[in-house]
């Protein structure tokens, strides 16, 4: 078959990472006004490091696996962003991934820029020795980048606090002092938050309850089905359940279960730590993945990788609110489809910012040296994304476009007014 037999929405809906980033772009340009100006900047990622992290194994032979951290804009502050572990790491990947973070940081007016790193890795083919090998060799290569006022990683796919705090240590070892601020998602001993590990499902929770408001939905009884079932989507689970939705689904990589009754997400956490997968859990169904999709539901959080939501699938969804946990999940035709529909589409950059928000919170605390409740952490992570949430939800319906375009809009307009007041050096 020659490429121009295509459907053309196949071909659309192949795009990388970046096109689709860059897709995005193009769609608020026209909303940019004067600042239209200097939209190249958002196109270009600032600064790109690939580097080769050589280990030794545990049987004593040599590894090469290649690392990435991209800077993609630093005119608000600091590089922010996390760091993957995945086997499908690509730079397009890592490079979409950290203008995403520019997008997202400036969508909740955090002060920082945005980055990404990443190792093409699959870490489940690695010991847990071999892994920290890995992630020092990683710290060290990067370490001309990171700093806790230039560029802080985070946990992200596949990485964790262990991970952090590894890249902490390695960082305070070639710097000679301890610098707890140049990661976050620390564990709390190491100058790590309360709330961190539930912020994103938190926020996820929070971007959702504030769009139901808006259209009258009640959350007692409304049902959720959730993709994914790590840090964000059980953390989002077990939110959304404990403030009386009903989660009638759960999918992730060992298969999916349901139950129109409702799943108690607690349980399934238990059942996970027992077992170390979902199969077999004894309150719920299996019934096929492509099903997923197609059941009827208030809410849908994908909460796992890019591209899940396609042009494929995006019609039989059901869901009035979808809020995207993960980066990336739904691609430019799958969002007009939905948009068509009438659904509501919560974009990542906004919906999952609890995450890097309360990571803000915990490299301040580690500036000060002064630490908070957990309490305080919420309240906090609470006001700020429903000021987000409340500003973007107001330029959607004046400029009459998606929440999408709208936290675009919001965003790119902060990051380029820091710019184009910055001016060009030399």
């Amino acid at each position: 078959m020659h490429t121009h037999e295509v459907p053309s929405y196949l071909a659309k809906d192949n795009l990388g990472p970046w096109e689709i980033y860059l897709e995005q772009i193009d769609r608020v340009t026209p909303y940019l006004g004067k600042l239209a100006y200097w939209v190249e900047t958002l196109k270009r990622p600032k600064r790109i490091l690939i580097v080769d992290c050589p280990i030794q194994l545990d049987d004593g032979s040599i590894a090469h696996f290649e690392g990435y951290r991209v800077q993609h804009n630093t005119s608000r502050g600091p590089g922010k962003g996390g760091v993957r572990y995945h086997q499908d790491v690509t730079l397009s990947e890592v490079m979409a991934l950290s203008a995403w973070m520019t997008v997202k940081n400036a969508a909740v007016n955090l002060p920082y820029g945005g980055a990404k790193g990443g190792i093409r890795v699959d870490p489940r083919k690695l010991s847990i020795h071999e892994i920290e090998k890995l992630t020092r060799r990683y710290t060290s290569e990067i370490n001309i980048l990171i700093g806790p006022d230039k560029d802080i990683p985070a946990p992200d796919v596949n990485t964790n606090e262990l991970t952090m705090a590894w890249m902490m240590d390695t960082y305070s070892m070639n710097q000679g002092r301890t610098a707890t601020g140049v990661v976050t998602g620390k564990p709390i001993a190491l100058g790590g938050s309360l709330g961190r590990r539930d912020a994103t499902g938190r926020g996820v929770f929070v971007a959702g309850a504030e769009a139901a408001k808006r259209i009258n939905l009640s959350l007692e009884g409304a049902r959720v089905i959730v993709q994914g079932f790590g840090n964000v989507g059980n953390a989002s689970a077990r939110i959304f359940h404990d403030h009386g939705a009903k989660v009638i689904a759960i999918q992730d990589v060992n298969g999916t279960i349901h139950n129109t009754n409702g799943i108690n997400p607690h349980d399934v956490l238990d059942h996970i730590a027992k077992t170390g997968s979902i199969a077999g859990f004894k309150d719920a169904e299996v019934i096929d993945p492509k099903d997923f999709w197609e059941l009827e539901t208030e809410f849908l959080i994908p909460a796992a990788l890019e591209k899940q939501i396609t042009a494929a699938n995006a019609g039989k969804i059901k869901a009035k609110i979808i809020v995207e946990g993960a980066n990336g999940p739904t691609t430019p035709q799958a969002d007009d489809i939905l948009s068509e529909k009438g659904t509501i589409i919560i974009p990542d950059v906004l919906a999952n910012a609890g995450g890097v928000t309360v990571s803000y919170f915990e490299w301040v605390q580690d500036f000060s040296s002064f630490f908070w409740t957990e309490d305080e952490i919420n309240k906090r992570l609470e006001k700020i994304m429903i000021e987000a949430f409340k500003g973007i939800w107001d330029v959607a319906l004046d400029k009459k476009v998606t929440m999408r375009t709208a936290t675009f809009i919001t965003a790119c307009t902060r990051v380029l007014e820091a710019r184009a007041l910055r001016g060009l050096y030399p």
